[in-house]
C-alpha cells in the first residue's frame, strides 16, 4: 500500500483507484441512496449545480470535500451537468453487501457525455444528438457519426475543410471527436463538446478490425464503403468511444449507412445558417421553415423531418416517390386516419434503442405495447393503397407484430410505475409463482386477524392478540395477569412488563413465508422484466425496421397535411435548367404575418440568369430571395411547396450572402465575414447553382463596394450561375446593358405624404429611387435628422443635374467584345471624359475624407484601374 492510499479509509481509497481510470470526468460514487462526489469533482459539481459542499473524514490531515445527489432523482441532475458540457462517470455497486469484506465491490458501469445519451429525460425528443468523428487524409475529410438513442450509424467522405466545415454544421454534433495532433479551424476548436482523441486511435486496420467485431462480418464490402478510408477510419474510433463510454457492444448498431455528397444539394454554413432551416438567427427554432413544416405524430418522425429539410436530395426518383407518397396521402385525405393512429405510436427508435441497451423502462415498454397494438390499425389504413405505389415499400416494413404485443398486454400493467426497483410493473395473471408470493405479502393482515381469532376461540383469553414487529417478527402478545393460561404449545418469544409474547409453529411457517414473500416477490418481478427484454431483444432489427418506415410515413403525412392547410403545390422538377416559380410565397413570413402575403413570380431560365433586384429596405427583396431558395430546397426534399405552380430544373447548389455578421472570436470582421462567404460562393457556384447575393460591398467605401458589387456580378455571369442580386447601387442597374442574361427587376413603394407604403410586388425594370429617408422616419430616426438629410438630399441632387446627366457606371468599352482592358495611363482630360459622371459628382460634392477634386480623380483613377 501506497503512503498515499495508507491515508485513506478503504472506502476512500477504492474511490481514488477508480477516479485515477476516469480523470477527466466527474465520478459519480455510489454510496447508498445517493450517488457521491469527492475532493475538486464535489467542488465543480456543487458550483454546477447549486448542492451543498460538505466534508467526509480527511486527507493528508486537510477535510476531504464531498457533495451528493439523490440515487432516485440523479436524471435532473445529470440533464443539468450534460447541458453545462460535463461528462459523468457512473459507479455503481456491483458486489453483494452481505458478503462483502470491506468495501462494497463497485465499478464504472457507464459514462454519460453529451453526445451518447438515451435516456428519455436528457434529450430532446424533436432533435437528433449525434456524437461524431472526423478525420482527414489528404485534402479529404472522412466523417462518421452515431445517434446512440436509435442506433443510426452513418459515414460521409468530403473535400476540404469548407465542406467538412458545412457538414459539421448540418448535423450539429454534440460532440466531435478529432486527433490530439489536428489543426482546426477557430469555429472548431472553440466548438462546445470537442473530444481531443489519441492520435495512434485513428488507425485504418484497427478500425477496420473493430467495425467488423460490431456487424460480425468478416468484411466491409457488403455496406458498400471499405474503399473510404478516411471515413472508415473516424467510424472505427467513433464505435470504440461509443463502447467504451456504454460498457456494452452496442447490439442495436448493427448496420452503417454510407452517404454520398454528391446526392444532395450542398448548402454551405453560412446558407444553411441564413436560410434559417431550423434553427433561426438567434440560436432557437422558432420561426423556422421546421417550425411551419412540422406537424408529425411522433418525435422520431420530427427528427426525420429536420434531417430531410438539412439534407434536400439530388436523387430525383427518390424525391419523385415522395412527392407522389404526398399526393396519394391527400387523396380523399387519407393522411388523417393515419395522423391518429401514428399519435399512439410515440419514440419507438429511443425505446428500442433503451430496450438493446438493457436500460428501458416500465413506461418504455408500455408506450411499445400501445405502439405494437396500434400497428393493426396502420396497416389497415395502408391496404388501400395499392401494390406499386410510394408507400409499398413502407407497408412492408409497417406491419404487426401480434405474439409481441399480446406478450407485452398481458404482462404488463395498465400504467406501470416508473422504474422496477421496487416492483408493480408485471400485472396479475401473468405469471403464477409471482401471484403466490405476491398473495403471502398482501394477504398476511388478513391470515392475522383469522389466526387470532381463532386462537382467542381456543385459548378463551380474551387479551390475546396478534402482532408484528422489525426485530421480532410476528408473534402473540397474551397480558402478563393471563400468562400462565398459555396452552402448552405457545413458546415464549419475550417478556415485557405487562405482557408475555410467544411464537406458535403455525406463526414461525407463516412467518419464514411471509418475510420472505415480498422480496421473493419482487426478484421474481425482475426476472420477468429481463426476460420481457430478451424477447424484445430477438426481435430487434425488424422492429428497427419498421420504427424507420413509421418515422418517414409520418414526414410524408405531416407533407400532406401542411400542403392541405397551407394550400401548398406539387413542383414539377424538370430536366430543363432554371427556376419558374409563379405567385410563390415565403413559407415562414406567410404563417407568421398578420397581414395577406403578396405573392410574386420568379423566371430563370437559360437565357436570364440573373435578375439585379433593386427597392427599398424594408421592402421585401430578401423575402423574395430568401422564398426561391425555401422552395428550390422544399421542392428537392419532396414537399410540395407554397406557389400556384412551380417548376425546378437541376440545382446543385444553394448559396446565400445575406445579412450582416461579425466574427470576433475568429478575429473577422463583418466585412471580412461577408468577403469570406462571397469567396466561397464565387469559388464554387457552377451553372446548375442557385445563388442569393444581398447587399454585397455594404462595409466599405463606395467606390469599393460598388467595384466588388460589380465585378462578383460580372464573374457570376460568367459562371452561369442562377443568381438573385439584391442591391442599393443603383449603378448595378446598368449591367444588364453590359453582360448577357442579366435582368433588372424591383420591389414596389409608393410615397404617401412623407411617409411610404410597401407594395412588396416584384416589378420588371430598375426601381426609380431608394426611399432611404422614407424608411428612416419610420424606424424612429428624429425628425430633425430627417429634415437636415432631406436638405442635403436636394443639394446633392441639384449638383449633380448641374453636371449633366447620369451616365451609365463602369463602362467597359471592352465590355462588349469581350476583349480585355488595357491599363494605359490615360490623359488627365481623358479621365473627365471617360469617368463616370456619377462617381465625379459623388467625389467632388462629398468631400470624401478631405481630398481636393484632384485627388480624387487620382483615387479614381487607381480604383479603376483595380476594376
Amino acid at each position: 500500500m501506497t503512503q498515499a492510499s495508507a491515508q485513506h479509509t478503504p472506502m476512500m481509497s477504492q474511490f481514488l483507484k477508480i477516479k485515477r481510470e476516469h480523470p477527466e470526468v466527474l465520478l459519480f460514487y455510489r454510496m447508498g441512496d445517493f450517488y457521491e462526489l469527492f475532493f475538486d469533482d464535489a467542488k465543480r459539481a456543487a458550483a454546477l449545480l447549486d448542492i451543498t459542499l460538505t466534508q467526509r473524514g480527511q486527507s493528508a490531515g486537510k477535510p476531504i470535500p464531498m457533495a451528493g445527489v439523490p440515487y432516485h432523482s440523479a436524471e435532473g441532475y445529470l440533464a443539468r451537468l450534460v447541458k453545462a458540457g460535463e461528462s459523468v462517470a457512473i459507479c455503481e455497486q456491483i458486489g453483494d453487501p452481505a458478503t462483502s469484506k470491506g468495501p462494497v465491490e463497485r465499478k464504472v458501469v457507464r459514462i454519460v457525455t453529451p453526445g451518447t445519451l438515451y435516456d428519455e429525460a436528457l434529450l430532446d425528443a424533436s432533435r437528433d444528438n449525434l456524437v461524431l468523428a472526423a478525420y482527414p487524409r489528404g485534402e479529404t475529410w472522412g466523417m462518421a457519426w452515431l445517434e446512440l438513442s436509435s442506433g443510426r450509424f452513418s459515414v460521409l467522405e468530403v473535400e476540404g475543410e469548407a465542406e467538412m466545415l458545412a457538414e459539421v454544421q448540418r448535423l450539429d454534433p454534440a460532440e466531435l471527436l478529432i486527433a490530439d495532433s489536428q489543426d482546426l479551424p477557430p469555429s472548431l476548436a472553440e466548438r462546445r463538446g470537442l473530444r481531443r482523441q489519441s492520435d495512434w486511435l485513428f488507425d485504418l486496420e484497427s478500425a477496420t478490425r473493430t467495425l467488423c467485431d460490431q456487424f460480425a462480418v468478416q468484411d466491409l464490402r457488403g455496406f458498400g464503403c471499405a474503399h473510404l478510408e478516411a471515413a472508415m477510419t473516424a467510424a472505427g474510433v467513433l464505435i470504440d468511444y461509443a463502447r467504451d463510454t456504454q460498457r456494452s457492444q452496442l447490439p442495436h448498431v448493427t448496420a452503417i449507412g454510407v452517404e454520398n455528397r454528391d446526392d444532395a444539394v450542398v448548402i454551405d454554413a453560412a446558407s444553411r445558417r441564413n436560410l434559417e432551416i431550423d434553427t433561426n438567427l438567434g440560436g432557437s427554432g422558432d420561426n423556422t421553415l421546421a417550425s411551419v413544416l412540422d406537424t408529425t405524430a411522433t418525435a422520431m418522425g420530427s427528427r426525420l423531418m429536420k434531417r430531410w429539410l438539412n439534407r434536400p436530395l439530388h436523387d430525383r426518383p427518390r424525391v419523385l416517390a415522395r412527392q407522389a407518397a404526398v399526393a396519394l396521402l391527400l387523396d380523399d385525405e387519407a393522411f388523417l386516419p393515419l395522423r391518429d393512429d401514428l399519435k399512439a405510436i410515440g419514440d419507438v427508435e429511443r425505446i428500442l434503442a433503451r430496450v438493446a441497451l438493457r436500460s428501458a423502462r416500465p413506461r418504455d415498454l408500455a408506450r411499445l405495447r400501445d405502439a405494437l397494438n396500434a400497428l393493426p390499425g396502420l396497416e389497415a389504413s395502408l391496404s388501400g393503397f395499392d401494390e406499386g405505389t410510394a408507400l409499398d415499400e413502407l407497408k412492408r416494413h409497417i406491419r404487426p407484430y401480434p405474439a409481441l404485443a399480446e406478450t407485452l398486454t398481458r404482462a404488463l400493467v395498465e400504467n406501470p410505475p416508473v422504474v422496477i426497483r421496487d416492483g408493480g410493473v408485471i400485472a396479475s395473471g401473468y405469471d403464477e409463482e409471482l401471484d403466490e408470493q405476491r398473495g403471502l405479502a398482501e394477504n398476511a393482515g388478513d391470515y392475522l386477524i383469522q389466526l387470532e381469532t381463532r386462537e382467542r376461540e381456543r385459548t378463551g383469553l380474551a387479551g390475546l392478540k396478534v402482532g408484528y414487529n422489525r426485530v421480532h417478527g410476528y408473534y402473540i402478545e397474551i397480558p402478563r395477569a393471563q400468562a400462565r393460561e398459555a396452552p402448552a404449545d405457545y413458546i415464549r418469544r419475550q417478556t415485557l412488563k405487562n405482557a408475555e409474547r410467544f411464537i406458535i409453529p403455525e406463526l414461525k411457517e407463516f412467518e419464514d413465508k411471509a418475510l420472505s414473500a415480498k422480496s421473493r416477490a419482487l426478484g421474481r418481478e425482475k426476472l420477468l422484466y429481463e426476460a420481457l427484454l430478451d424477447t424484445l431483444g430477438a426481435e430487434l432489427d425488424a422492429l428497427q425496421q419498421s420504427g424507420r418506415a413509421l418515422a418517414s410515413l409520418d414526414v410524408l403525412a405531416s407533407f400532406a397535411e401542411r400542403a392541405q392547410a397551407l394550400d401548398f403545390v406539387r413542383p414539377t422538377l424538370t430536366e430543363a435548367p432554371g427556376i419558374n416559380i409563379q405567385g410563390g410565397r415565403h413559407p415562414v413570413v406567410e404563417h407568421v404575418s398578420e397581414a395577406p402575403f403578396v405573392p410574386n413570380d420568379l423566371a430563370l431560365d437559360d437565357s436570364r440568369r440573373m435578375l439585379v433586384i433593386t427597392g427599398p429596405n424594408m421592402g421585401g427583396k430578401s423575402t423574395y430571395m430568401r422564398q426561391a431558395a425555401l422552395i428550390t430546397l422544399m421542392a428537392h426534399t419532396g414537399s410540395f411547396v407554397p406557389a400556384d405552380a412551380a417548376e425546378i430544373g437541376p440545382v446543385d447548389r444553394i448559396f446565400t450572402r445575406i445579412g450582416s455578421s461579425d466574427d470576433l472570436a475568429g478575429g473577422r470582421s463583418t466585412f471580412m465575414v461577408e468577403m469570406t462567404e462571397t469567396a466561397n460562393i464565387l469559388h464554387n457556384a457552377s451553372d446548375k447553382s442557385l445563388v442569393l447575393m444581398d447587399e454585397i460591398g455594404r462595409g466599405t467605401s463606395t467606390f469599393d463596394g460598388l467595384s466588388l458589387a460589380w465585378a462578383s456580378a460580372e464573374h457570376l455571369t460568367r459562371s452561369r450561375a442562377f443568381t438573385l442580386f439584391a442591391t442599393h447601387y443603383f449603378e448595378m442597374t446598368a449591367l444588364p446593358d453590359q453582360a448577357p442574361g442579366v435582368a433588372n427587376v424591383h420591389l414596389t413603394a409608393a410615397e404617401h405624404k412623407d411617409g411610404i407604403v410597401f407594395m412588396h410586388r416584384v416589378e420588371d425594370g430598375p426601381a426609380s429611387q431608394s426611399y432611404g429617408l422614407q424608411v428612416a422616419q419610420l424606424a424612429g430616426v428624429p425628425q430633425h435628422v430627417i429634415a437636415r438629410a432631406r436638405e442635403k438630399l436636394a443639394l446633392l441632387e441639384q449638383q449633380e443635374i448641374d453636371q449633366g446627366q447620369r451616365q451609365t457606371p463602369l463602362a467597359d468599352p471592352a465590355a462588349d467584345t469581350g476583349a480585355s482592358a488595357a491599363p494605359s495611363a490615360p490623359r488627365q482630360d481623358d479621365l473627365f471624359a471617360s469617368t463616370p459622371h456619377p462617381l465625379l459628382d459623388e467625389l467632388s460634392s462629398l468631400d470624401v475624407d478631405g481630398l481636393s477634386p484632384r485627388q480624387a480623380l487620382e483615387l479614381l483613377y487607381t480604383w479603376r484601374e483595380k476594376v
